[in-house]
């Protein structure tokens, strides 16, 4: 046996999510997928589909909308809507038991990720059974759906962002889910400089959730470049956890991420608190032909 052998999993974890009735992957091929968004269909980018479509073209076309790519004038890849009249601005969606308003954003996104229901699920579960009051540091959480998972389990949520909008529209989901009233502290900031004013501050958490972009800045320019930024978001969460810590997810969109390197790194962060670290990706299958597309790569840590 090679050394470290014995710390490497024997096998990656394929989650898939079953609790978004709200959600759908109809169809996908020829680099796009279809899915639908509670009420409306809409056809988005996916570099992933190098198949054929299952579904007629007839099927396609009768989408609500389209985000389609196209060449920049300085020959950059860029993108935008083309939506049908009339849809509404946003429209309430469902998904593992919380209630989400979703809308075309500029980014492509719906204000939604379906794939994350399997790790609300996982999260909700260990907090519910921890038996304590949980404390969760969510950073990166967008429009809060972990926030929510975790809310919902009893915890009490530090929710960090860096687009005070995204923070309002996760306040929103909240009041949706009837969770506005749960101990939720809603924080729009850098998620780095956060993280080291907490351990400064001598705060502690029993859970961590990162879910970093590829590519951001913090609301005063900071800029954030996953490879190079994570390391030391990583080391700064180190001296956040508290003297029972219960768990750590790290979600990475970022091509120059694989499920090897997050569980290397997580596997390195939680050396010392024993506990089982597992790794592998998130993905949604089709209704169509049952395939299956990635939404996401991970690696997570329970005690």
């Amino acid at each position: 046996m090679k050394k470290n052998d014995s710390k490497r999993p024997s096998q990656f974890l394929r989650l898939a999510h079953a609790a978004c009735a709200d959600y759908g992957l109809l169809d996908s091929g020829g680099g796009r997928k279809l899915e639908r968004f509670g009420a409306y269909r809409f056809v988005r980018p996916e570099a992933q589909a190098l198949w054929k479509p299952a579904l007629a073209d007839e099927v396609w076309a009768e989408a609500d909308g389209e985000f389609v790519l196209f060449e920049g004038q300085k020959g950059a890849l860029e993108g935008g809507w083309r939506l049908k009249a009339p849809l509404p601005e946003r429209w309430l969606m469902q998904c593992a038991g919380l209630r989400f308003w979703v809308q075309p954003t500029p980014y492509r996104h719906m204000g939604v990720f379906p794939e994350q229901a399997a790790q609300w699920d996982w999260l909700r579960e260990r907090i519910t059974h921890a038996g304590r009051l949980i404390r969760v540091l969510n950073l990166f959480a967008y429009t809060g759906g972990a926030t929510l998972a975790a809310a919902a389990a009893a915890a009490q949520v530090t929710h960090v962002d860096a687009a005070r909008n995204t923070v309002a529209w996760a306040r929103e989901n909240a009041l949706l889910s009837d969770l506005a009233q749960r101990p939720i502290r809603w924080i729009v900031d850098d998620a780095l400089k956060f993280v080291q004013r907490e351990g400064r501050r001598g705060q502690k958490y029993d859970v961590i959730l990162l879910d970093p972009p590829p590519f951001g800045h913090g609301p005063r320019g900071e800029v954030w470049k996953f490879d190079k930024s994570l390391p030391l978001l990583l080391e700064a969460c180190r001296g956040l956890w508290s003297a029972q810590p219960l768990a750590l997810i790290l979600t990475a969109y970022s091509a120059q991420s694989s499920p090897q390197k997050l569980y290397a790194a997580i596997s390195e962060l939680m050396a010392a608190h024993g506990g089982l670290v597992e790794a592998g990706t998130l993905v949604t299958y089709e209704q169509s032909a049952g395939r299956a597309l990635t939404g996401a790569m991970f690696a997570r840590w329970s005690a």
